[in-house]
């Protein structure tokens, strides 16, 4: 899994702030240079110059020294958030058959304790989506709940939202937004549709992006 060491989303110290100022008016320019002007040690200010190395605010050249990239927090926060793929952050789905009856599938979410139940046909094949709202629906009505498929209630394919395993998780939130759903089923074309091989939810997104705040490798 990927985790990113990010430090732009917080607000720096007066003394990594010192720094920044120093390495745009003078960079590039080297450790020892950089501490002489604070009055410090080359040591002590070693962990700020790696946080700033990693945050992306500074770039660092062998024999050449400490230079400005002139990004912004923002920026880098949003470079950061371009190499989170769905690939490293996907959960296992929860399948069920389209011939389930919607008791079942009741019994089944519960069980699993999930929002989402991806349904796929008798070849294995991606056939719809069932959520709760469909569930609820169903169960309101008069119907007999074990003797109705899934298949009468479900979002059926085509109009089943869904994301690949390269997609960007920023971009797959912003469908779950727009769409007001609460996850996607990660899928694979082939032949004769698409085979469901994960999901992301909201979840999985949430904690992706609470990785980027964290130093950790």
């Amino acid at each position: 899994m990927n985790c990113f060491k990010v430090v732009t989303i917080i607000e720096l110290n007066k003394r990594q702030t010192e720094i920044l100022q120093i390495v745009k008016g003078n960079g590039p320019i080297t450790g020892e240079q950089i501490a002489e002007r604070l009055h410090l040690t080359r040591a002590t200010l070693r962990p700020d110059l790696a946080i700033l190395t990693m945050a992306g605010f500074l770039d660092a050249r062998p024999r050449v020294g400490y230079f400005y990239t002139g990004k912004s927090g923002s920026q880098l926060l949003t470079e950061n958030l371009k190499k989170l793929y769905v690939k490293d952050y996907q959960s296992l789905p929860v399948v069920v058959h389209d011939n389930l009856s919607v008791y079942d599938a009741i019994c089944h979410m519960f069980l699993e304790d999930v929002g989402t139940l991806f349904v796929v046909d008798q070849h294995a094949l991606l056939a719809g989506v069932l959520s709760r709202k469909d569930l609820l629906r169903a169960s309101i009505g008069q119907q007999d709940l074990t003797n109705l498929p899934v298949n009468v209630i479900m979002t059926r394919m085509p109009n089943v939202t869904y994301c690949e395993k390269d997609d960007l998780l920023v971009n797959v939130a912003t469908k779950l937004i727009d769409k007001q759903i609460d996850s996607l089923p990660v899928v694979r074309k082939v032949e004769q549709g698409y085979e469901v091989f994960g999901r992301i939810t909201k979840t999985n997104i949430t904690k992706a992006f609470v990785s980027l705040s964290k130093d950790e490798s």
